[in-house]
């Protein structure tokens, strides 16, 4: 009696047969990966919008009814180079302003003479031409409202707008 007892619990075991192996290859899952971008360098781009604007407040002067760059202005020009060769990705564009004095056609025209005069002495310095763009103001855009002789040489001046 003791061996049928045995061989019914041994009957009524609960092991089960292993699982069947899957003998289908295995699909392969595409991987996924996120764009590679450049890490900003927060403190350099800081710095550099820094000198940017630091840069777009040294305008180039010049004396009355002249395009010529005065020598004491060859420094301000020579910073503006140094800078953009630095950073030739840097765009700018040349801004050329003239006092009240002299009609609007005239004055255009003195504004357009002025910033060629300061893109092509940055080129001269070796800046890159792609990076500059010369556009003339006129009188319409004064620094200095006034009709004093401080006012009009204030106003004789080619900006430099960084972009």
């Amino acid at each position: 009696m003791a061996s049928a007892i045995a061989s019914l619990l041994a009957a009524c075991s609960s092991t089960q047969p292993p699982a069947p192996a899957d003998t289908a290859p295995a699909v392969q899952q595409p991987v996924v990966t996120a764009p590679v971008t450049p890490a900003v360098d927060a403190a350099a781009e800081a710095r550099l919008a820094a000198e940017r604007a630091r840069l777009a407040k040294e305008s180039v002067y010049f004396d009355f009814d002249s395009n010529a760059i005065r020598a004491d202005q060859q420094a301000r020009v020579s910073q503006h180079a140094e800078f953009l060769k630095a950073n030739p990705g840097q765009q700018a564009q040349i801004q050329g302003n003239t006092d009240a004095r002299g009609s609007r056609e005239y004055n255009l025209a003195l504004g357009q003479r002025r910033a060629e005069s300061v893109k092509n002495a940055l080129e001269v310095l070796g800046v890159k031409g792609d990076q500059l763009e010369a556009v003339s103001y006129g009188k319409e855009k004064p620094r200095a409202e006034g009709s004093s002789a401080a006012d009009f040489a204030e106003n004789r001046r080619a900006d430099v707008a960084y972009r």
